[in-house]
């Protein structure tokens, strides 16, 4: 086991690279940040989905506190760092309110293809364009950007972003990304198409989107 973290599970998914901003409000994570301000150390954030405790998580490292309120409450900036699995849970942490965990950093395989990231450049502003959102982390993408960028950029729902944060290779996500856009491309283009008719003939109706 390589690794001790403390542990704050949450129903998200944190990507390597990916800045996070959280209200910490509960005695037990309150203490935990105030333990990795004063320790200097990092603290991992695994998925808890329907109610369950999945064993990838992201390693965070604190950037600073923003905030702290009257009655200790804290507003603190993040960032996620590597990827582990957890190999055993420490429910409590001896001496502290919060937990802990036993875990192993993740190997990352670094394959992009650039074919298939000029590509997924290509579709996500297609999808972007349809659907008239903007987003300014993927403004000047290119090819060469990586698929962690683009995890909660492309629709998928927590599952597929916890499926898509456990991928062993950037290939592997590349080809998850694809395939994802592959599907609901049309189905965004159908959508709006819809919106714009209606409207045309003078009718306000709200239209619900596939359920994919």
């Amino acid at each position: 086991m390589g690794l001790k973290l403390p542990i704050f599970p949450l129903g998200l998914v944190v990507f390597p690279g990916e800045k996070l901003n959280l209200h910490i409000f509960e005695p037990r994570y309150k203490e935990l940040l105030t333990d990795v301000l004063q320790e200097h150390i990092t603290f991992g954030i695994p998925a808890y989905i329907e109610n369950e405790l999945k064993p990838y998580g992201t390693e965070v490292e604190l950037l600073g506190i923003e905030r702290v309120y009257a009655k200790g409450e804290m507003d603190v900036r993040t960032i996620g760092k590597r990827i582990f699995r957890i190999a055993d849970v420490i429910n409590p942490m001896p001496g502290k309110l919060y937990s802990g965990a036993y875990a192993d950093y993740v190997d990352q395989v670094d394959n992009p293809d650039p074919k298939l990231g000029a590509e997924i450049v290509d579709m996500m502003r297609q999808l972007h364009l349809t659907l008239k959102v903007e987003k300014e982390e993927l403004k000047g993408m290119d090819e060469t950007f990586s698929t962690f960028q683009l995890g909660h950029f492309v629709g998928f729902n927590v599952q597929q972003e916890y499926d898509f944060l456990t991928l062993p290779s950037e290939r592997d996500r590349q080809f998850m990304i694809l395939q994802h856009l592959r599907k609901i491309l049309p189905y965004a283009t159908e959508t709006e198409r819809l919106k714009e008719r209606i409207q045309a003939n003078g009718h306000f109706k709200d239209i619900l989107p596939p359920n994919i």
